[in-house]
């Protein structure tokens, strides 16, 4: 995922901050923004007075693109993740929709302060009209869930669950240590 900081366009930019501005369980408080895998003491070196931690950030965390064995590649991010919700904070992961039921068979979904946030992309989305529905479905019939839930595109799209892409502009970069 491409971002514009206020230094222009930036890539390779591994620790920003800022306000989470998503609505969650965690919207208003200072996040560190960590991109990609990290070494949990390096993570520690920029926490500075953040209160919520946000992994995964730029969608770094993608197992389908990862040359490691998938359960290495989970490994890996629950063991840099867990020493800090471990420590009392709040912490995010941004994972894509095709990870989720693998995700599931780790231990960070079970912490209190653990905010999985699943991104499922609907490209054009206000080119749908009124009767649009998503669906929240099985993997297949009567498979993992009791049954299925239809939701209206347009009441999910409620102006208080809306972010505009402006209020990321306020993220800083931290500079390397």
């Amino acid at each position: 995922m491409k971002r514009d900081y206020e230094t222009g366009s930036a890539t390779n930019i591994t620790f920003f901050t800022g306000v989470e501005v998503e609505k969650t369980p965690a919207y208003g408080m200072r996040t560190l923004f960590v991109t990609g895998l990290n070494s949990p003491s390096i993570i520690r070196d920029y926490i500075e007075d953040n209160e919520h931690i946000f992994f995964g950030a730029n969608h770094s965390f993608n197992p389908n693109q990862s040359k490691s064995s998938a359960y290495d590649y989970y490994s890996e991010w629950e063991k840099m993740i867990q020493p800090f919700l471990d420590n009392g904070y709040w912490c995010s992961l941004d994972i894509p929709l095709d990870a989720a039921e693998e995700f599931l068979e780790g231990p960070l979904v079970e912490d209190e302060k653990f905010i999985p946030q699943i991104r499922v992309p609907i490209p054009y989305i206000k080119q749908w009209n009124y009767n649009t529905m998503l669906k929240i479905d099985d993997k297949d019939f009567e498979a993992t869930n009791p049954g299925v839930w239809c939701h209206s595109l347009h009441d999910l799209m409620d102006r208080s669950k809306f972010t505009v892409w402006d209020d990321y502009k306020n993220d800083k970069i931290k500079d390397d240590k």
